[in-house]
């Protein structure tokens, strides 16, 4: 005994040894970057610089410490839109600001209503007589509606664009299971609850083909209609109709392609870049680097940039993401984390309430927590408004229904009022193995689910029942909302997704208009004049270990550079997706959810693959204390 815990001893008094080593390096290292690097705080006169070296969202997701430890790979950036259109309407009234500049070689994309959003802000730009300019390597569909927006675009000689339109393949796995004798027990309600299609079908159903193809239809339009209306001298159907005629026809060349199809307007290295821009905002001063000019970046712009905070608070809870059960989030919909933010906000004498939903659903219950915690402020008599972004269907909207008015964008996806369950059974697949199962019972429900015995077809029709019923609820709740029967509602229910232009014409959404517009109309409904409330965004505040470890990992990716996405890696983005479809799917069919509440048309935007994280001296210390 003695001897081992004279080993215990000695391993306690290695341990701390190395908490102690690490917390002293850690900070050695915390003070070098923070005196031997430019004021995080530091605006100059010149360019606004707005390098998007990731993806756009509603809201960020935190990065976990643990997972960053044990893969080794960097997560993708992400970029909260409000954060970039305020920093964008700034820069067209400040003086110091000369012309905004977008970098858009590593931009990853973001939704549709985002990039329309942002786009506005740089017409706004330009509109004060103020120039946009955008470089990259490559653009592809959200890059390219970026650009259009700006006054010239640059793209590099080995780059071009690919612009491929909306819409795709999902993965069907009906023959998988039968091929492994796997029971899928499917219960849903909703002629267009296309979400459980995956594990009964080979392939659509026409009354899902039919859905899914005028979603596309309206979102390609409009998409056009954007590109066109920025750039009039785009020539998209150029691009698109015939695209290995229209790179034949430049020599092969994509980048000479794009500036035939009127797409880009120089085609020029980053220094070639960098001097035109020079031209506009002045000389770089401090760097040297070739191709430099005068630069403010986003971090310090938005720090002098501050949102106003004057007048009475109207709250803005946002509900991002696949809605679950738990804390899960941000970035994802937690419906307890949601709920508990909205509660410790009925203190706060919040002269309204604001819902921004960009969700294509969840699970039943974290959708009816968060709807009930809403419900909880609307008692209070405050105004409860809903502001729609890219998504805002099945549980997306089931958490809409407490609102007073519903606001959508023509392109967003709402409705999909229908619930499903899926539940696997495995008594087939061991039955091949040879194994069997017997027993007695004192109920049909006894042993039940029984996910390896199988079920019983009492089992099937209680769940199948309970189904039914929480889909009449959903009926009930919505006609409640919109001021109608549930038989009316079931006529434009069904599962049935609809675009926001014909959700409005069926009464699921009362006025077309953006979190902005929301707000406007919550302020007016409280009595409050312009200048006399804010904004304030519920839990969006990260803590202060967060905030350090993002600033440490961006500024050394910052410092090392990134690899911008050529055409290839523009191209094969979407083997990334498909793999992260098949885990959504897999994870759908044996994570055990309960009932869903889910839009398979309008799946949440796909997280691009982390890469692996060449850390730098942070790695590599992150990596030395994870052994």
């Amino acid at each position: 005994m003695s001897f081992a815990g004279k080993v215990w001893r000695l391993l306690v008094g290695i341990k701390d040894g190395l908490v102690l080593i690490f917390m002293l390096l850690f900070f050695i290292l915390l003070f070098t970057v923070l005196t031997g690097r430019p004021s995080p705080g530091v605006v100059r006169e010149g360019a606004l610089l707005l390098t998007l070296e990731g993806q756009v969202v509603e809201e960020p997701s935190e990065i976990d410490p643990i997972d960053l430890l044990l893969s080794g790979e960097l997560p993708t950036r992400e970029y909260p839109v409000r954060d970039l259109v305020r920093a964008i309407d700034a820069a067209a009234t400040d003086k110091r600001i000369k012309a905004v500049v977008l970098d858009l070689s590593l931009f990853v994309g973001g939704g549709h209503i985002h990039m329309q959003e942002i786009g506005a802000s740089l017409d706004r730009v330009r509109a004060a007589k103020k120039p946009v300019l955008a470089y990259a390597l490559a653009y592809d569909d959200d890059a390219m509606m970026l650009a259009a927006h700006s006054s010239e675009v640059w793209v590099d000689p080995l780059g071009g664009a690919a612009i491929m339109g909306p819409g795709g393949t999902n993965l069907y796995y009906k023959r998988l299971i039968d091929d492994l004798q796997v029971n899928a027990h499917i219960y849903r309600v909703g002629t267009y609850k296309s979400a459980v299609e995956p594990y009964m079908l080979t392939g659509m159903s026409d009354e899902a083909r039919e859905n899914s193809q005028a979603l596309v239809s309206v979102v390609w339009e409009e998409w056009q209609a954007n590109v066109k209306k920025a750039r009039p001298k785009a020539n998209i159907a150029l691009a698109t109709t015939d695209p290995v005629a229209w790179l034949k026809a430049s020599g092969g060349d994509p980048a000479k392609a794009a500036l035939a199809a009127g797409l880009v307007d120089k085609i020029g290295d980053r220094e070639a870049f960098g001097k035109r821009v020079a031209q506009i905002a002045g000389e770089d001063r401090w760097s040297g680097e070739p191709g430099g000019f005068a630069v403010t970046e986003l971090g310090p712009w938005l720090a002098d940039n501050p949102p106003p905070t004057g007048g009475r608070p109207i709250g803005v809870i946002t509900i991002a993401g696949e809605i679950t059960d738990g804390m899960d989030g941000p970035g994802s919909a937690g419906g307890e984390r949601i709920a508990n933010l909205l509660d410790d906000a009925l203190d706060d004498n919040l002269a309204a309430l604001v819902v921004r939903v960009d969700s294509p659903g969840g699970t039943l219950t974290g959708s009816e927590a968060i709807r009930r915690a809403i419900m909880r402020h609307k008692a209070t008599g405050v105004p409860v408004a809903v502001s729609m972004a890219n998504y805002a269907a099945s549980g997306g909207y089931w958490v809409s229904t407490p609102a007073d008015r519903i606001f959508a964008e023509p392109e967003t996806v709402t409705g999909s009022i229908g619930i499903f369950g899926v539940v696997p059974t495995f008594e087939r697949t061991l039955a091949r193995f040879g194994v069997d199962s017997d027993g007695v019972r004192s109920t049909p429900l006894s042993g039940q689910p029984d996910l390896l015995g199988g079920f019983t077809p009492e089992v099937d029709g209680f769940l199948q029942a309970t189904i039914e019923h929480e889909y009449g609820v959903f009926l009930n709740l919505v006609a409640k909302s919109r001021g109608k029967t549930s038989a009316e509602i079931d006529q434009v229910a069904q599962g049935r997704v609809w675009d926001g232009g014909t959700a409005r014409q069926h009464g699921l959404v009362d006025q077309f208009g953006s979190l902005d517009n929301a707000l406007e109309w919550a302020a007016k409904e409280a009595g409050l004049e312009e200048g006399g409330w804010h904004a304030r965004y519920l839990g969006s505040k990260p803590d202060a270990y967060t905030s350090i470890l993002q600033s440490l990992l961006w500024e050394d990716e910052e410092a090392q550079g990134g690899q911008a996405r050529d055409l290839f890696a523009v191209l094969s983005a979407s083997e990334r997706d498909v793999t992260a479809q098949a885990a959504n799917d897999l994870e759908r069919l044996l994570g055990s959810k309960g009932a869903q509440a889910w839009c398979l048309e309008c799946p949440p935007m796909p997280r691009p693959a982390a890469r692996k994280a060449e850390l730098g001296w942070l790695g590599s210390l992150l990596r030395l204390f994870a052994l």
